[in-house]
């Protein structure tokens, strides 16, 4: 996957300043359900907000580099505990896609 350019970053991070997290990640990390639910939320809404659970700073990294690779996505920014990926879907939806109906964000 080719990596956004600083344009394009800024302009993800804006619309995920209005977004709440989709994916929530456990003390269990990353479960196969979890992966599907991942992959169906990033095809739904191409960026989304995770929140992973823990205290250890290195572990949440770790994972959220895991959750990345899994689910082929790239990490937009990472606060705290909660990180905005973004996959550009194969086909948009107009009333799902977070591109979409948060365009106004970016102006």
């Amino acid at each position: 996957m080719a990596t956004l350019s600083i344009q394009e970053r800024k302009r993800l991070r804006q619309i995920g300043h209005a977004l709440n997290p989709v994916v929530m990640l456990g003390d269990k990390g990353l479960t196969e359900s979890v992966v599907e639910e991942l992959s169906r939320a990033l095809n739904d809404h191409e960026l989304i907000k995770v929140k992973i659970a823990g205290e250890d700073r290195e572990a949440r990294a770790a994972t959220i580099a895991e959750i990345a690779e899994v689910s082929g996505s790239e990490v937009v920014q990472t606060i705290g505990k909660i990180a905005l990926l973004y996959k550009k879907a194969p086909k948009q939806n107009p009333k799902l896609s977070n591109l979409v109906r948060h365009a106004h964000l970016s102006n």
